[in-house]
């Protein structure tokens, strides 16, 4: 029997193929630099483990209303208002196991199988395959480093048609760390094309002035949120989407039907996150600004060209075409023979090809010895070339 075209059509999620292969070595005794996942190393804020704890002891453990706990929704719009001075009605809200079904619930309530949805390449690889997955077709926009990887808003323009379901944005942005700036933010707003907001990396923003969502533009937006880069909950799965009101019924009918509730426990602690984990969030960001600058420097150092320097997230997006052409046989390569796990490019579409993402979620210890086999392997293929 065949597959439904569809899912043909997807790509693997090649970071995970670097994981994968990454922990298979480590399992033979070798020590690998993990500098290609977006994941936080640092451990989830201790009020919200304290709390998982209060909900295990008091057996806190059974189903929660199908959109989540009224208490956590009622945090999230309390907390959307003290950020962004937007006014959230927590029956907005569907909490989730994690960001993924929000994009799924969110792709499979707007799109019909000839809907078309707007994304960006170089984007987050999985984007497309969630359209796909709604057998909807990703029309993708190019993304320019002279445009600091932003949208170019005629090149948007050319690519809407009565098809069009949805503009997807994530900012700040993976792979890049770009920040989309608030101009940009409300001309996209002017389409009336419903818009798909992936606001997970808001909270790790290294510039002055505060980050944007979109719900202060519009009110016709999907936002994406959840717990697991703010708050370094990646294990929880939770997350959540808000939406307009008028399909919060249909939302819940599809939540009910595929995932039933999020996890209770991951609810109770989401709500201490919001309401106490400030200074944590605080002092993971200091200390992933210092990873950065770090970082940036290294490779500027060893050749990469860093087009656009990340503003936000935990990414540098560096342009590697003066030692390769082939971003995906550079990343498994530079695993097998120098243990250091990086993304190649071309995970994030055809515009990232000959670019190589570098991840600084891992400790400067870490990162110092991973530039160090890094820059080795460099010397490697400069004497191989010779």
């Amino acid at each position: 029997m065949s597959t439904h075209r569809s899912v043909n059509q997807m790509t693997s999620f090649i970071v995970m193929d670097i994981l994968e292969r990454a922990n298979e070595l480590q399992r033979q005794g070798f020590s690998i630099i993990h500098l290609e996942v977006g994941e936080p190393d640092f451990d989830m804020p201790q009020c919200a483990v304290d709390a998982a704890k209060a909900a295990f002891d008091a057996h806190d453990t059974h189903y929660t209303h199908s959109l989540g706990l009224p208490e956590l929704r009622t945090a999230i719009a309390e907390f959307y208002h003290s950020e962004y001075n937007v006014t959230v009605d927590p029956e907005c809200i569907v909490v989730t196991s994690g960001s993924s079904p929000a994009i799924l619930l969110t792709m499979l309530l707007l799109c019909d199988v000839d809907s078309e949805v707007i994304l960006s390449n170089p984007g987050y690889a999985c984007y497309k395959n969630f359209v796909l997955a709604a057998h909807a077709k990703p029309v993708l926009v190019p993304l320019r480093a002279d445009n600091n990887y932003e949208y170019d808003l005629d090149d948007i323009a050319k690519c809407i048609t009565p098809k069009t379901s949805a503009i997807f944005i994530n900012s700040p942005m993976n792979p890049t760390g770009t920040l989309l700036s608030e101009d940009l933010m409300k001309s996209i707003a002017k389409t009336g094309i419903p818009i798909i907001s992936d606001e997970i990396y808001h909270g790790l923003v290294y510039q002055e002035g505060r980050t944007h969502s979109i719900l202060e533009y519009t009110d016709n937006a999907f936002v994406l949120n959840g717990f697991s880069k703010r708050f370094a909950m990646t294990g929880l799965r939770l997350g959540y989407l808000i939406a307009p009101k008028r399909y919060m019924r249909s939302l819940q009918i599809l939540q009910q039907n595929l995932f039933i509730c999020a996890s209770s426990i991951a609810q109770r602690a989401g709500i201490a996150a919001l309401k106490y984990a400030d200074g944590d969030v605080k002092q993971m960001r200091n200390t992933y600004n210092e990873r950065r600058i770090y970082m940036l420097e290294r490779l500027k150092q060893m050749g990469f060209v860093i087009h656009t320097e990340p503003q936000g997230a935990f990414y540098i997006f560096a342009d590697a075409r003066r030692f390769t052409s082939n971003s995906y046989k550079f990343a498994f390569d530079l695993l097998e023979k120098a243990h250091v796990g990086v993304t190649p490019g071309i995970d994030f579409g055809t515009e990232g090809e000959g670019f190589i993402r570098f991840s600084y979620a891992n400790s400067i210890e870490n990162i110092k010895i991973g530039m160090d086999r890094l820059e080795n392997y460099l010397k490697t293929l400069v004497t191989n070339e010779k």
